[in-house]
């Protein structure tokens, strides 16, 4: 016979509960509401951070993955859980791709982390490692994202692409993009919010549609699609295409 879950006296069966009161739930602080959250897709995280950290088991381990799980849980409590507050599901994302992309987003911040420690530090002389602008890393991730990003581009008009190329790429401020294209600024507010919600449904539909044999590629195109997705979300800033 299947096992059920009973909840104890004077609790709440959280577990009977959808995503959205789950998470009410948890917003006020409802330790019980929060155990549930982390038990229904801790396995969900974890798969997002060991897609990450299979690809550089060069530099991370097991103990790694499980540090980064960490270092997600204290995001998710950080600054009055303002990252589950961020969800919006208006947005048509589902909470557990909410959290993956948090997850991966995680792991790929705890990535750079361990990229930037030196790794000389035992050796006498070692030479100091400068920490000015983007390391290597940043870089390649940046420039897998804009190439995935420009993909999803190739049938749009040149004007959509050119919007994106100035708010996006080069990070000019709304005032300038509208001054640029000769729009105006709410123009350029709910231009970008079609383009991305378009984008995104785009992206969304390249992933659903990958074939279930090539297991790999399918994970790489999530990957890059909540690449993509942060960076749609996120504000202007000095980017390049």
């Amino acid at each position: 016979m299947p096992t059920t879950t009973t909840a104890a006296p004077g609790s709440t069966n959280y577990c009977a509960f959808a995503d959205g009161p789950l998470l009410e739930a948890v917003l006020a602080r409802d330790e019980e509401a929060w155990n549930e959250l982390i038990r229904r897709y801790r396995a969900l995280m974890f798969r997002c951070i060991t897609k990450v950290a299979s690809k550089y088991d060069a530099v991370l381990s097991n103990e790694d993955a499980n540090e980064i799980f960490g270092d997600m849980c204290c995001n998710l409590l950080r600054d009055n859980m303002h990252k589950l507050r961020a969800y919006d599901p208006t947005r048509g994302a589902k909470l557990g791709s909410w959290l993956g992309l948090l997850a991966i987003n995680t792991a790929y911040d705890y990535l750079r982390q361990t990229s930037r420690r030196p790794l000389l530090d035992k050796l006498e002389r070692a030479p100091d490692r400068a920490e000015a602008g983007p390391s290597a890393l940043d870089r390649l991730l940046e420039k897998e994202r804009w190439g995935y990003l420009n993909h999803l581009l190739a049938d749009f008009s040149d004007k959509d692409r050119r919007f994106v190329e100035l708010y996006y790429g080069h990070g000019l401020q709304p005032e300038e993009v509208a001054a640029a294209m000769g729009i105006s600024v709410k123009t350029v507010y709910s231009k970008k919010n079609k383009l991305r919600c378009k984008l995104l449904a785009i992206a969304e539909s390249e992933r659903a549609l990958e074939p279930r044999r090539n297991a790999a590629r399918k994970a790489r195109s999530t990957e890059l699609f909540y690449g993509v997705s942060q960076t749609l979300e996120t504000a202007p800033s000095s980017r390049q295409t």
